[in-house]
């Protein structure tokens, strides 16, 4: 049986890939629409159980941020082109930060580890 914590992240996958999905097929256009979103949730899916929720959040906020900016600069009828390119934004800025954040618990357990170990 799936952890609860799993089935949430796999959930939170399926909605920020489906809509990102969603985005990109709007721009490539109708017949390319149903891939665009199958391509979204599966890779939601995948996202999902492998524990990428920092990720997907980063998406999540590039979206939503890249669409109220739109919204405000351009009007109703961009916020979709806006919440496409924050989604990658947020894509992009999740995975760099992500590496720092692993890079630097990497020096600090090393650092621990320097401390620790008998002279």
């Amino acid at each position: 049986m799936m952890e609860s914590r799993k089935i949430v992240d796999i959930a939170l996958g399926v909605v920020v890939m489906g809509t990102v999905g969603t985005l990109i097929g709007t721009t490539m256009g109708g017949g390319l629409m149903p891939v665009a979103v199958a391509i979204g949730l599966v890779l939601g899916v995948v996202i999902g159980f492998l524990g990428g929720r920092r990720f997907l959040v980063s998406i999540l906020v590039g979206t939503v941020t890249g669409g109220l900016l739109a919204w405000l600069l351009a009007g109703a009828d961009r916020i979709w082109v806006g919440a496409g390119a924050g989604a990658a934004m947020g894509g992009f800025l999740g995975v760099q930060i992500s590496m720092l954040l692993d890079v630097r618990a990497a020096k600090k357990a090393a650092a621990e580890q320097v401390e620790t170990s008998p002279s």
